[in-house]
């Protein structure tokens, strides 16, 4: 059951511990309240000021649990912190997966890393997060798409590759994806790619048929840029305490060019380039 009052505290005690930094609001001298303002929160959490502060009031109607996991990223709380919350609002905590949700911890981290370009990716190959310098060397791509996927199904995104190089990409997102589903086939979602892919690609069928697993923490990789050429990048695959969560930081390859082509990109800025999945 929820507990209302516990619950109207919790909100009101995280929003005041909160600076508007935190959010990438500029703090003024003129604020009166410590931390953020309540319609600070609200707009978020995509919900109304009035609702929120209905809630920190202890009155209202019961939030959803759509309304609570809103309220845990706008918050920026923490996996504890999250269980938390969802507890005094009467509902069970879900999964220490990464369910959408990045640590506050993590996301500073990955805004400090200017200089390389940074992923977050689940274990399905849903992308969560690229920073600047990933969209601009390697292609924007969409939170929630799926490389995984793309590359099996939309093979003109490769072309951001070199054509020798696929048939080694194509055998790495199989054997990840294997390791994945011999931890978790029972989770829908993954039964759910799995077959998906086996009914649509013929290369990832027999690729999946040869029932090779590994979890890849290393690797070189290059990608054929429109403006600066060939990158070459080596990728570090940090695992977060969410084991379906993938950090990758791509560095520039010892004796390449790669480095002045990354500080040239981040000089050039924001040009638009394709997707490369």
């Amino acid at each position: 059951m929820i507990d209302r009052a516990g619950l109207a505290d919790f909100l009101r005690r995280r929003r005041e511990l909160l600076h508007p930094a935190d959010i990438g609001l500029a703090g003024t001298p003129r604020r009166r309240t410590p931390g953020l303002r309540r319609d600070e929160v609200a707009q978020l959490a995509n919900i109304s000021t009035d609702y929120y502060a209905r809630l920190e009031q202890a009155r209202g109607a019961n939030p959803s649990e759509p309304i609570i996991a809103a309220l845990t990223r706008a918050l920026r709380c923490d996996l504890d912190q999250r269980d938390h919350l969802y507890h005094l609002a009467g509902f069970p905590a879900p999964p220490r997966r990464h369910g959408g949700h990045l640590r506050p911890g993590l996301l500073s981290l990955l805004d400090r890393l200017t200089d390389v370009p940074v992923c977050v990716l689940t274990d399905l190959g849903e992308v969560l997060h690229q920073n600047t310098l990933a969209d601009l060397a390697l292609g924007r791509t969409g939170r929630g798409d799926n490389v995984v996927w793309k590359w099996f199904t939309e093979p003109a995104l490769r072309s951001r590759l070199p054509e020798e190089d696929w048939p080694r990409h194509s055998l790495a997102h199989v054997n990840d994806l294997r390791a994945t589903y011999s931890r978790r086939s029972d989770d829908a979602d993954v039964a759910r790619l799995v077959h998906a892919l086996l009914k649509r690609s013929p290369e990832f069928r027999e690729l999946w048929e040869r029932h090779e697993v590994a979890n890849h923490r290393f690797d070189r990789k290059r990608f054929l840029h429109p403006t600066v050429g060939v990158l070459h990048l080596t990728c570090e695959v940090l695992l977060s305490p969410e084991v379906d969560t993938r950090v990758l930081a791509l560095f520039p390859t010892e004796g390449t060019d790669t480095r002045d082509k990354l500080e040239l990109l981040r000089v050039v800025g924001t040009q638009e380039f394709s997707t490369f999945a």
